[in-house]
């Protein structure tokens, strides 16, 4: 079902007070982490490679890995939020398999190497049964050889690259197909865009996107009119901005990540852009980017994901008064967030059909293909051959509000194709994204 290791290697915010309906639950935190700084058990064997240590009697721990500092946290802070409501409500329901779920929270601090070091700990140390975590590719990267030597279990909450499957992640973002594809396609198709240029951060996730794109692209027609990658957490676009007003392109697909935003969107209108003269697609940027970025600096450009906090489901109408009575009237939620927040329920899901919290027992679960929850952005089921979601692809138009209007979106969850495999044009893309 899944490439060897080797394979793989190869081709492969703020921080709101914590509210009323979580205070027990960080408590149990808190005084797990009374004796040294994080919250850890006594000292425990090392984890071996047969299978992250399981949960104590009466609990069950679970790990939560992001960047709650740097220039990350302007995202990742909020999907901890989702994730710890998650928990918080299945606790009131009666936990999973009767037992509560105890987090251990971790900060990766915009750092790869710090997310490497923390995932270890969280698998070897603090004995947890699975993490959710990481947003950008280079953390989850960093993060995946620790998974798979010592057979723990990750869920991915956000959008990538794809042309990767591992056998210890499962991914409830969106690969290509259901995100970056649609999104070029909704300007060419929709937005009659001719000349196309391309903006991104310098990091694996941009770079395998616009390798993509490039090739998608050369399929549609389209003239490629730049291509320019600014370092992970850079403020300074005046030499990009020049460029793209020589280019004279018909719109921007924007990969930029974190608060590299902020500082691009304001520059940009401050050029005398706006979304009407050149539209910007953005996926990297949802509503929680919005609020840092200020929407009188990008409504009117659009955005591809596969929820919004306008979604119209009955159940994303429970999920957004839940998350705001946790966190506040003036918090939002966005694609990511919702991804962390069903992501425990899908692995809810998998524990208990399985009947352990053991990984081999979970990811058994998993391969059935019965695995799926009504989340707020519709049904999601997980496939099997590749632990993927099926998503909805949704095309959204930022407005003045600072929330996203959707124009476009697909009548059915769309099945993943991590490695694009029937798609002609990305015929060995993959290759390509090894070297």
């Amino acid at each position: 079902m899944f490439p060897t290791v080797l394979a793989r290697a190869i081709r492969s915010v703020r921080i709101a007070p914590r509210r009323g309906v979580i205070t027990a639950l960080l408590l149990v935190a808190l005084l797990a982490a009374a004796c040294g700084g994080s919250p850890a058990p006594a000292a425990q064997p090392a984890a071996t490679a047969t299978s992250a240590p399981a949960a104590e009697a009466d609990v069950i721990k679970v790990g939560i890995l992001h960047s709650l500092s740097g220039t990350m946290a302007i995202s990742e802070v909020s999907v901890k939020d989702a994730t710890l409501l998650a928990i918080d409500e299945i606790n009131k329901a009666g936990g999973v398999m009767g037992k509560q779920l105890v987090p251990v929270i971790e900060d990766g601090a915009s750092d790869w190497p710090t997310f490497a070091e923390k995932a270890r700990k969280l698998i070897s140390q603090d004995g947890i049964a699975v993490v959710f975590g990481c947003w950008t590719s280079a953390s989850r990267k960093a993060v995946l050889p620790v998974f798979e030597e010592l057979n723990g279990l990750l869920f991915y909450p956000v959008q990538y690259e794809g042309l990767e499957a591992s056998p210890n992640i499962f991914y409830t973002g969106a690969e290509p197909t259901q995100q970056i594809i649609p999104g070029v396609e909704f300007l060419v198709n929709e937005l009659g865009a001719k000349k196309i240029y391309l903006l991104g951060s310098d990091y694996v996730f941009p770079r395998t996107a616009n390798l993509i794109i490039k090739e998608q692209l050369k399929a549609l027609g389209v003239e490629l009119a730049g291509e320019e990658y600014v370092p992970l957490g850079g403020t300074e676009f005046s030499t990009i901005i020049s460029k793209i007003q020589e280019a004279q392109p018909d719109a921007i697909f924007n990969t930029l990540n974190g608060d590299s935003n902020v500082a691009f969107f304001k520059q940009f209108k401050d050029a005398g852009f706006t979304a009407e003269s050149l539209p910007v697609m953005s996926v990297s940027v949802a509503e929680e980017e919005v609020r840092g970025i200020g929407p009188e600096n990008i409504a009117g450009h659009y955005t591809a994901w596969n929820y919004y906090q306008t979604t119209d489901t009955p159940e994303n109408m429970s999920f957004v008064a839940a998350y705001k009575a946790a966190y506040g009237d003036d918090r939002v939620t966005a694609d990511p967030i919702e991804a962390g927040y069903f992501g425990v329920y899908l692995w809810k899901a998998m524990v208990e059909k399985a009947g352990s919290t053991d990984v081999d027992a979970v990811r058994e679960a998993a391969g059935t293909g019965e695995i799926e929850f009504l989340a707020p952005e519709g049904l999601i089921k997980v496939d099997p051959d590749n632990q993927h979601t099926y998503k909805y692809v949704r095309i959204g138009k930022i407005n003045a509000e600072g929330l996203i209007d959707e124009v476009f979106a697909s009548e059915t969850a769309i099945k993943p194709d991590p490695y694009l495999a029937n798609i002609e044009w990305a015929a060995g893309l993959a290759e390509q994204a090894s070297q």
